[in-house]
């Protein structure tokens, strides 16, 4: 479900990339609105509102539809757009019609070939062509007279003109023509252009289906009922009706209704559909399952803490839709191409009319040169060049774990040439283990069980990995943990607070230093222990007016199987690789040296906030190289500055942490398993994604800059011009659809 702030609206009856612009300029008029974008592929609306809009949100919609049928456009709910997708033949009726109706008006061309005459009296063919012209092809001539009013040019006027032309013409000659004499006339030349029009507008929506299948599939994922558990027993209800709080059960073979945390039963789950990992994962008490999951062979009992627009499975398909919905900056440059494309045609038509009737050539091929100019310029392949590709790229990169916030993400990714990584659960597994705990007053085994038990009370309440780390020890060791009082959080840092008696603090060496804890009996200590690799925090007693060393605490943390690997893969490809880490030197250069990064990669104690300063810095350095683009990779929480100050942020949402809200708003893309070959993968589609655009809008102009000149030289008819229009969508629809194929 989108923000209050936004409205999804299908629109049906747009045809090119002038029906899109003229539908935006409508609904921008509509007092409150501050921004419309328009796709062409998915023909929907998205409509974002300014504080001033009606509060009432049917309020809101009514406006819009009204905008959209004054533009001469039919507002499509959500339901009736379902519907169209349901059915593969929907619409058909008229294209099958107006083809029976055409072939006879076609038969005596192809006779020709072959030396027969089969040419239908005039008033057959009048009256073959004539249902065409005007019952078949209303559509055209409302949404032109809509778009005369609001002076602007469509295809649909392109058409109405062109075929109008050449239908009257024919009834000029035939009215004209003494009554022995057979007149060359028109009427299959207006009839299939129609016909063929049709037809193409058909298979392109049959094609534009296919590339909403990645949402509509995930959509698909969401179960109707959940069984929960009662006072009374087992219980199903429809999912819709599910609580925060409710507990629910699933079956062997069932799909998770909601997202929650396991409180009964152990069973493998397949979550390819959230992460594409195809492997299931083990669930057991304590670990989350996510709504659209499929259970597999145990029962599993879990308790809803996330249903309905708050679950990870609405979320992801609402920022499929909002990548889809969103438009590339380049498609920006062909809306502004296409709003003067069409009254430049119109000009050509004139002209290429003109230039025929002037130089003796008579009436009849003028006209005719001037409607094949009018047909062969439809501009429908260029209003579908770029979102039919983002559709396709974004649809298949979900299918593979890697979500697309938006198309501006999708466009600049194939630009990246410099990757900067966070360190702790983004290279490394990001669940530290307290490696040794070293008190400096006295070493023996209860000083040390008391100062764990300290720390663990101090960091009760903490989520940070590190946190996490002692609080583990603590428990393993049996440790009664009090509870803290007056927590104080210094973010980059480390935190203080009461524990008992005592005020303590714990942090990293640099901030106690900074506070002045006499720390220098005690560096040559933790240099040793970081120069093994791990992470030295200290933990300090206030004693009076002076804080006293207590304890060093040593960590370490484990590289992610097969990030080596995949760091090695993205240098392969030429990209620069760098390490931003608030860890120590020591540890950071240690643990870059095993995943075999050079130590002038890497960049240690930087704080949160300098992480921006970093990526700032890195951009300035690569601003003049032929792949500028910096991204950054982190986990999307604490890294979240940096995520949104990069190129393209990219952010590990580990399904299994809290960090997934905060990921998918944080970065452009979200990479739903925290497996670093993802990254080359997200790259990957970028660069096939723009590709297939720059082919698709080569070839939308291609087949104007050919066609309009062949047109008006009187190379080709109306009825090939037709043809050659139609395979033009038809074309950059199939190149798109091969994105389809893609795999990481």
């Amino acid at each position: 479900m989108p923000p209050s702030n936004i409205t999804d609206l299908g629109i049906g009856g747009m045809t090119c990339s002038a029906c899109v612009s003229r539908v935006e300029r409508a609904l921008q008029k509509v007092p409150g609105v501050a921004q419309a974008s328009i796709n062409l592929a998915s023909e929907s609306a998205r409509v974002t509102w300014t504080a001033a809009a009606p509060a009432d949100l049917e309020t809101r919609e009514a406006q819009l539809r009204r905008a959209v049928r004054d533009a001469g456009y039919e507002p499509l709910a959500r339901e009736q757009q379902e519907a169209l997708l349901a059915n593969p033949w929907q619409g058909f009726a008229p294209v099958a019609l107006g083809l029976l109706l055409s072939a006879p008006l076609v038969l005596p061309m192809l006779g020709s070939v072959w030396g027969q005459h089969w040419m239908l009296p005039a008033l057959w063919q009048f009256l073959l062509a004539t249902p065409v012209q005007f019952i078949l092809g209303a559509r055209f001539y409302k949404a032109a007279w809509h778009a005369l009013r609001q002076g602007s040019g469509t295809m649909d006027l392109l058409v109405s003109l062109g075929t109008t032309a050449g239908w009257a013409l024919s009834v000029w000659l035939w009215l004209h023509t003494p009554a022995d004499a057979m007149p060359m006339l028109y009427f299959e030349g207006s009839a299939v252009v129609i016909s063929l029009v049709l037809l193409g507008k058909w298979l392109e929506g049959r094609a534009k289906r296919q590339t909403t299948q990645a949402i509509r599939g995930l959509q698909a994922l969401r179960p109707l009922t959940a069984r929960i558990l009662t006072a009374q027993g087992e219980e199903d209800i429809p999912v819709a009706d599910l609580l925060v709080g409710d507990r629910v059960v699933v079956l062997a073979g069932a799909r998770i209704p909601a997202d929650g945390p396991v409180l009964e039963g152990r069973s493998q789950v397949d979550e390819a559909m959230l992460t594409g990992e195809p492997l299931p994962v083990l669930k057991e008490v304590g670990d989350t399952v996510r709504s659209g999951t499929l259970n597999g062979e145990g029962r599993l009992v879990f308790q809803v803490h996330a249903t309905g627009a708050a679950s990870v499975l609405s979320q992801i398909i609402r920022l499929v839709e909002d990548a889809q919905a969103a438009k590339a900056p380049i498609q920006r440059l062909v809306d502004q191409v296409s709003a003067v494309f069409v009254p430049v045609v119109l000009v050509l038509s004139l002209l290429t009319g003109l230039g025929w009737w002037f130089s003796g050539h008579g009436l009849e091929p003028a006209l005719i040169h001037a409607v094949a100019v009018l047909v062969i310029a439809c501009p429908c392949a260029l209003g579908l060049a770029t979102p039919a590709a983002i559709m396709a790229g974004t649809g298949v990169a979900a299918k593979h774990g890697i979500l697309i916030k938006d198309a501006q993400a999708l466009e600049r990714a194939h630009q990246v040439g410099t990757v900067a990584f966070d360190k702790t659960g983004t290279l490394t597994v990001g669940r530290p283990r307290l490696l040794s705990l070293q008190c400096l007053d006295a070493e023996d085994d209860a000083q040390a069980a008391h100062w764990l038990g300290v720390a663990a009370a101090l960091q009760r309440g903490s989520e940070h990995p590190l946190a996490s780390a002692v609080k583990v020890a603590a428990e393993q060791a049996g440790l009664t943990v009090l509870t803290p009082q007056a927590v104080v959080v210094e973010t980059g840092y480390g935190l203080q607070g009461q524990v008992g008696e005592r005020t303590v603090l714990l942090g990293s060496l640099r901030w106690l230093q900074i506070l002045g804890v006499p720390l220098a009996p005690w560096l040559d200590r933790a240099a040793a222990l970081q120069a093994q690799g791990a992470t030295v925090s200290c933990l300090a007693e206030r004693v009076a007016e002076d804080w006293v060393p207590r304890a060093l605490l040593a960590f370490g943390d484990e590289p992610k199987p097969g990030v080596a690997q995949a760091l090695q893969a993205l240098r392969a490809q030429g990209l620069r690789l760098v390490l931003i880490s608030g860890d120590n030197a020591g540890a950071a250069h240690h643990m870059a040296k095993r995943l075999g990064l050079r130590p002038d990669e890497v960049h240690a104690d930087v704080l949160p906030g300098d992480k921006v300063a970093w990526v700032r810095r890195l951009q300035a350095q690569t601003r003049s190289a032929s792949h500028p683009a910096v991204a950054f990779v982190g986990d999307g929480i604490n890294d979240a500055p940096a995520l949104a100050a990069a190129d393209v942020g990219m952010a590990m949402a580990g399904l299994q942490g809290g960090g997934t809200d905060v990921a998918m708003n944080a970065a452009g893309i979200t990479l739903m398993r925290g497996d670093v070959a993802l990254v080359g993968a997200a790259l990957a589609i970028s660069k096939h994604t723009v590709t297939k655009i720059r082919q698709n809008l080569f070839w939308a102009f291609a087949y104007n800059a050919a066609g309009i000149p062949l047109a008006a030289l009187g190379y080709l008819s109306p009825v090939m011009a037709g043809a050659a229009m139609a395979l033009s969508s038809l074309s950059v629809m199939a190149n798109a659809l091969w994105l389809k194929r893609w795999k990481p």
